[in-house]
């Protein structure tokens, strides 16, 4: 049901996706999706949880540190290239949850300031392991990658053909750890 619901959600955005479209699909009444979902957007909570939990276990028991992790970045945009829907569904919530009352934007927020920890958190490292300068404003450098991140995936699923997310986003932190480096 959670993967029908991802779908749904990712093909017609959360306002527009309807629990009686899902539970049609799942083959359930919209009763039987409130059984175990109590709302919809206790269910998109859910399906946003089975993304991150998803793209969690694929890190294994550690995450990459220092500048190991951005080439992690790059692995994932790679990967995401395979799984349009989990992306499709990340874009289309991500923008929506910027809209007053979007029962998915403390989600988004705290995913965003998550994600941008981790990757200063890196950087951080690079410094700390003489990868990068000492004095290199981690932070905006980290808004950046997020930022690429995150456009290449819009542009990828409008135009598939002309947008390669895993090049572009190595592109993108070569050329920006190229400016860091310590030397």
């Amino acid at each position: 049901m959670l993967r029908i619901a991802m779908e749904t959600f990712a093909a017609r955005g959360y306002g527009k996706a309807s629990l009686a479209e899902i539970a049609d699909r799942a083959g359930l009444t919209q009763a039987g999706v409130l059984h175990y979902f109590r709302s919809k957007a206790n269910l998109l909570t859910e399906v946003l949880d089975l993304r991150d939990t998803t793209d969690i276990a694929g890190l294994g028991p550690e995450r990459p540190r220092g500048l190991t992790f951005l080439q992690h970045l790059v692995d994932t945009a790679r990967h995401n290239a395979e799984r349009e829907g989990i992306v499709r569904l990340y874009a289309v919530l991500s923008a929506e949850s910027v809209t007053d009352d979007h029962p998915a934007q403390d989600y988004f927020r705290n995913r965003y300031a998550g994600l941008r920890g981790f990757v200063t958190e890196a950087l951080t490292e690079a410094c700390d392991l003489g990868e990068v300068h000492e004095d290199v404003d981690v932070e905006s450098a980290a808004n950046a990658i997020v930022a690429v991140m995150d456009g290449l995936q819009v542009q990828w699923l409008l135009d598939p053909e002309a947008v390669d997310m895993a090049a572009s986003t190595e592109s993108v932190i070569k050329a920006l750890v190229a400016s860091l480096e310590a030397g």
